[in-house]
């Protein structure tokens, strides 16, 4: 089978471009090349958490690799058949858990078989999806395209210490369903929660109060939750949006020398930016979409802009598989996405 060659430089220039080709590798069965590796990242190549989810990908399907290796910029996959089956991955330290997940979760969802996966590392990283938004944003709507899958948090591991851990029980499924995201549907509910790892409650307490101010949240709204057993400190600010037909959440980490009221700031902004639009999918849902959207052969959604992101993900899903992904602008902050096959 023909190789297809990747230059990671492209788009964003990150990780994306290596995920998704390891997924759409592992479902295709086509192998391929890619170059330029995290090209513009300040430390390019293959870090930790790009490692893990080579060799997990590799693990699953007894691939061929060559340039698996730290700071590796090139990197050869030749996959094998996915396996389902009981597997345990460790990014180490507070690498991002859920990155690792995404990679190998449709890959086992079509495979034959129930698949229970552990994954240790960072649960709740601000450079990628946190396990909240996993589990109450993208797997609802991959569920409603026939997933089954299951996610339990062990324990939450914020960045530095990490160590957090969850597991994933995914069915067999032997194709998706095609659906339409056009429409948010009626609110149904709204929560803010100030998550605290190791941390006085007044922490999170004065976060609620600053994000209130601007979003007018009432006490049943709002929640301080205390994350037990887990290593070193952390907190997560995060305001969801439960609609009829999707949920959203908007979220922010506090860091060490950054105010409670700067992280509040930062939430209720994102959050009346996404509140007084139409456009059902956020920003990041939108290219987390694309993947199972393109590989149910249609469907459609309505999202608020184009990140770098998502047009990464979208040339690559375009190299491996026989399908349009079109776009059109439809206002300043609605565009609809088309899968067309």
């Amino acid at each position: 089978m023909k190789t297809i060659n990747i230059d990671g430089s492209l788009g964003e220039g990150g990780g994306q471009a290596l995920r998704s080709s390891l997924s759409l590798s592992m479902i295709t069965g086509k192998p391929f090349r890619i170059e330029k590796i995290r090209a513009k990242r300040a430390k390019p190549g293959l870090m930790r958490q790009h490692l893990t989810c080579v060799r997990a990908a590799t693990e699953i399907c007894g691939a061929r690799v060559e340039g698996a290796e730290m700071k590796s910029q090139n990197l050869s996959f030749v996959p094998g058949k996915v396996k389902a089956g009981e597997y345990s991955f460790a990014v180490g330290t507070a690498g991002s858990t859920s990155l690792v997940f995404q990679t190998l979760f449709l890959p086992l969802l079509l495979a034959q078989g129930e698949s229970i996966v552990q994954f240790e590392g960072g649960t709740h990283n601000s450079k990628a999806p946190s396990f909240d938004y996993l589990s109450k944003v993208f797997l609802p709507v991959v569920r409603r395209m026939g997933a089954e899958v299951e996610l339990e948090l062990v324990r939450a591991g914020f960045y530095p210490a990490g160590q957090g851990q969850f597991v994933a029980e995914i069915g067999s499924a032997k194709l998706l369903e095609s659906i339409e995201l056009l429409q948010r549907g009626a609110l149904k509910s709204r929560r803010a929660v100030a998550g605290l790892c190791n941390l006085e409650e007044r922490i999170g307490k004065r976060e609620l109060s600053e994000l209130s101010k601007v979003l007018d949240l009432s006490l049943k709204e709002m929640e301080v939750h205390q994350y037990e057993g887990s290593a070193g400190v952390g907190n997560v600010l995060s305001m969801a949006y439960e609609f009829e037909e999707l949920t959203e959440i908007v979220t922010g980490f506090g860091e060490k020398g950054v105010t409670s009221e700067f992280v509040a700031k930062q939430v209720a902004k994102e959050a009346v930016r996404y509140a007084k639009e139409e456009a059902p999918v956020g920003d990041y849902l939108a290219d987390q979409l694309l993947l199972p959207f393109a590989l149910a052969g249609g469907g459609s959604f309505r999202t608020l802009a184009l990140s770098q992101h998502f047009l990464t993900n979208k040339d690559i899903i375009e190299k491996f598989l026989d399908i349009e992904i079109q776009t059109t602008r439809e206002s300043r902050l609605s565009w609809l996405v088309e899968i067309l096959s």
